[in-house]
């Protein structure tokens, strides 16, 4: 059974973008395996052997989504005993996921831009910058070019990391695949359970 011409431009794009570093947007419906189709780029590029690291932006209030992506050092606040690396610093040499990154705050929004230009992060509570080497993949289901045509997103922003687009179409429209999906379910779950389930009707 063939893959979907969607899936199939899809996987062809994957390719070839890939070995490069440009940064990648990943647009789909929840459930659509943006976060797989983010891990298949970077274990196709040559960062593969160092970090991937994802978050999701649109899980954390401002104040918690830096510090989880910058981190911050021992005394930044009244927890802090510790140095806490943040995902950039984890990420390093290797590749960071924004998933859902349609919901960032316009604050958090000019923090993110300046990290992308210019390729420095500061952790909360540090004196001095660290160099952000890594390779940005962006996700979200949400139509970007819209929320900057609303103004809640900004168009800087939305350049710096819409370089190149990925569309995943839901399952729905591409029902085709529907019994690949089932076979290497069924495959994978007789492993796992050591039975020998030969399919469904």
């Amino acid at each position: 059974i063939g893959i979907h011409w969607t899936m199939k431009n899809v996987f062809e794009m994957l390719e070839s973008v890939a070995p490069t570093d440009a940064p990648v947007m990943v647009y789909g419906e929840t459930g659509t395996g943006k976060e797989l189709l983010a891990r298949a780029l970077h274990d196709l590029s040559p960062r593969r052997n160092k970090p991937f690291v994802a978050i999701n932006c649109g899980a954390l209030p401002d104040n918690l989504l830096e510090s989880e992506l910058f981190g911050y050092k021992a005394g930044a606040f009244t927890d802090a005993v510790k140095d806490k690396p943040g995902h950039f610093a984890l990420s390093e040499g290797g590749t960071i996921m924004l998933d859902e990154i349609g919901d960032l705050s316009p604050a958090f929004q000019v923090r993110l831009l300046r990290v992308l230009q210019e390729k420095t992060f500061q952790p909360l509570g540090a004196t001095r910058e660290s160099k952000a080497n890594v390779r940005v993949i962006a996700a979200t289901n949400k139509d970007l070019a819209e929320l900057v045509k609303d103004g809640t997103f900004r168009q800087d922003l939305f350049y710096r990391i819409n370089v190149v687009r990925l569309d995943l179409p839901p399952l729905r429209d591409r029902k085709e695949d529907i019994a690949t999906l089932v076979r290497h379910f069924i495959e994978r779950f007789n492993r796992l359970q050591g039975r020998m389930v030969t399919g469904m009707s």
